[in-house]
């Protein structure tokens, strides 16, 4: 759970689709909000089992307004692989009430932005608008929750933009081809081998009743978060909240999220591609790693920061050693992602200096994580990457946008307010033994998956 600045690297940015009542039961079921200091967000339910969320930021008059469902693509039935990006895009179609094209007129013409992504765990509708037009918007978006229309029409259409969408996202971009095979290899059962888009063959077979199914299964109050953040305060976002969400029918089709945490025996997977569209190598390795859900938990915190050391930036250890050093590498990174409902992943990902052979690059990317076990990280490494992601809350707090990015995505995968909030002390807690302890215990033990990716001629 690094709270800052891995958002915009999840898989949700990756397919981030381009698009863009009933009893007056209501009421909140808890009337005293949580609250703490990072992003001074506050919450309560509604009656139907909706959370709400408001992240009060008074700079300009304007609010991020998201609503996030639990559910993503690992949550699909086999043989249904992309219904829950499918759905997102067809959530665009409209209702009796705001018929297909209404609800991007009406953002538009009120000088909003809107847009909808769909990850493994969670899927959002976002609009960011003028705080005088947010309740328009909280009405468009509560409608829509369990009112959408579809035509056969509008699947055939949308099915076909979606697979356009494929083929431009990852068809067209060996790289983005070989994370998905490599996935697919390092994941075997576990549903995050399986691609968010879909694949190709099952993105055809899907239909209206596929559509239905599955939004009438996961698309209900007590399985959304409302997150709202920018010009706003719990006290007037309360009575707007149970206006328009708080009149939905609660509904009890949501079930529990079954997730397979298994791994099989471990074996590292390598695979390997060439391609003639291909002008820079590249060499990644992912790592199943602990998230804020499965596997150790107590490590996650030590591994955001030992993801900063290693691969934080020019000053990085991999960048350091590999770029600067050896000159074997062009660029060096690493990434982790623990905001996952089933495992996380720590991931490596590197390109060789012209000239020199992926083998030679891998040997000493190899040598340099054989260091690391021996001899751990310094304090001094340490305590800079804490003081650098801790530095990222400044910016956090100044984007309305990406305050509610971060504050849903990880409410979506389980976390509390109270946890997220939290999270500069933890971090500041972390010693350098809990570092090397961790990052140790992945480079060590973890299952891998390696990727390579060649130009044609090259393997």
């Amino acid at each position: 759970m690094r709270l800052f600045g891995v958002f915009g690297n999840s898989v949700a940015s990756a397919v981030a689709s381009a698009v863009v009542f009933a009893a007056a039961f209501v009421l909140p079921a808890f009337d005293r909000p949580a609250q703490a200091d990072v992003f001074g967000a506050e919450t309560f339910m509604l009656g139907n089992g909706m959370q709400v969320v408001v992240i009060p930021n008074h700079r300009v008059p304007i609010v991020s307004h998201m609503v996030w469902y639990k559910v993503g693509s690992a949550d699909e039935e086999p043989g249904k692989a992309g219904i829950a990006h499918f759905l997102e895009h067809l959530m665009f179609k409209g209702t009796p009430t705001y018929p297909a094209g209404e609800i991007t007129d009406l953002v538009a013409r009120n000088g909003g932005q809107q847009n909808a992504f769909t990850s493994y765990d969670y899927t959002a509708y976002y609009q960011n608008i003028a705080v005088d037009r947010l309740p328009m918007m909280m009405e468009l978006e509560a409608d829509r929750m369990r009112n959408l229309i579809l035509s056969e029409e509008d699947v055939r259409v949308e099915r076909d933009v979606v697979l356009e969408e494929r083929r431009m996202r990852v068809d067209s971009r060996p790289a983005s081809i070989l994370s998905e095979r490599l996935d697919a290899a390092l994941w075997v059962t576990n549903r995050y081998g399986t691609p968010v888009i879909g694949w190709e063959e099952e993105i055809q077979a899907l239909n209206r009743e596929d559509a239905f199914d599955f939004y009438h299964r996961w698309y209900a109050p007590k399985n959304a978060i409302l997150v709202v953040a920018g010009d706003i305060t719990l006290k007037e976002l309360r009575p707007l909240a149970e206006r328009t969400y708080g009149k939905i029918e609660p509904v009890d089709s949501v079930t529990s999220r079954e997730r397979s945490t298994f791994l099989p025996q471990s074996a590292d997977v390598r695979v390997t591609m060439e391609d003639e569209r291909v002008r820079q190598p590249r060499w990644q390795r992912t790592y199943v790693a602990p998230s804020v859900n499965v596997g150790n938990r107590e490590q996650t915190y030590a591994l955001q920061v030992a993801s900063e050391i290693l691969g934080g930036g020019s000053t990085s250890r991999l960048y350091q050693s590999l770029v600067v050093g050896q000159a074997v590498a062009a660029s060096a990174g690493a990434f982790y992602m623990d905001d996952m409902v089933s495992w996380g992943r720590f991931v490596l990902s590197i390109s060789p200096s012209p000239g020199v052979e992926v083998t030679d690059l891998e040997a000493a990317i190899d040598a340099a994580l054989a260091d690391i076990v021996t001899n751990g990280f310094t304090e001094d490494e340490v305590e800079r990457a804490k003081t650098r992601l801790q530095a990222e809350v400044i910016y956090a707090k100044d984007s309305p946008t990406g305050a509610a990015q971060t504050v849903g995505s990880l409410l979506a995968v389980g976390l509390t307010l109270e946890e997220i909030e939290a999270w500069p002390e933890r971090v500041a807690d972390i010693t350098l033994t809990q570092v090397n302890e961790a990052i140790r215990d992945l480079l060590s033990e973890s299952p891998t998956g390696t990727g390579i990716l060649l130009p044609k001629g090259d393997v």
